[in-house]
């Protein structure tokens, strides 16, 4: 008697159509470090995950540093005296773990994209950079909404699992879908189809 096939686990997309590629590398990608700002350190947005994530993406921004990668910075600025990021309020700096160094570019954003209306697609080009390794802020909203972008625009794109996280969102019913839960669903999607994910520093090579 025939035992039944064990159910195949399920592929992405990139695999599917033959298109998946390996993690970016240190020597020839770029580290863009997405809304590390102490809106979701100790402000109003305040994550469940961020303590861990920005010691991971402390980890990653020192590899690139001493890798010589190129390392740019994009920041969250809303409307002045709003209740998220006031350009003139403590939630718009950057978190001490990962300030940025003398010479590396700070991109200030006003929508969910970091390439919308900002310098950072103009700043890749002239870094001659095509790999983009990304961490960050929030996984569901800025991270996944640039990563989408980027491959409108023909960047490929890893991201650190580790070094990015989120919040608990209400499901629309009166309940709540928790922060790694909307974590883990939302870099399940980028890796179908927009990005590799890779769950930590270590996976990103030389």
């Amino acid at each position: 008697m025939t035992s039944p096939t064990a159910p195949r686990p399920p592929a992405t997309l990139l695999e599917i159509s033959g298109a998946a590629y390996p993690p970016a590398r240190l020597a020839d990608g770029a580290l863009v470090l997405i809304d590390a700002q102490r809106v979701y350190v100790d402000g109003r947005l305040a994550l469940p995950g961020i303590r861990p994530a920005l010691a991971e993406a402390a980890r990653l921004l020192a590899r690139a540093r001493a890798a010589g990668t190129p390392v740019i910075h994009v920041v969250q600025h809303s409307r002045p005296g709003g209740a998220i990021c006031d350009p003139d309020g403590p939630d718009v700096a950057i978190a001490d773990e990962v300030a940025p160094r003398p010479g590396e570019p700070v991109i200030i954003k006003s929508l969910p994209s970091s390439f919308a209306r900002t310098t950072l697609d103009a700043t890749l080009k002239q870094l001659g950079r095509t790999h983009l390794i990304v961490a960050g802020f929030m996984t569901h909203m800025c991270v996944s909404t640039t990563v989408r972008a980027a491959l409108d625009l023909g960047y490929r794109c890893t991201v650190v699992a580790a070094a990015c996280a989120t919040r608990d969102l209400p499901d629309g019913r009166g309940g709540v879908v928790p922060a790694e839960v909307v974590h883990r669903a939302n870099l399940a999607a980028l890796a179908d189809r927009f990005a590799v994910v890779v769950p930590d520093t270590g996976a990103i090579p030389d």
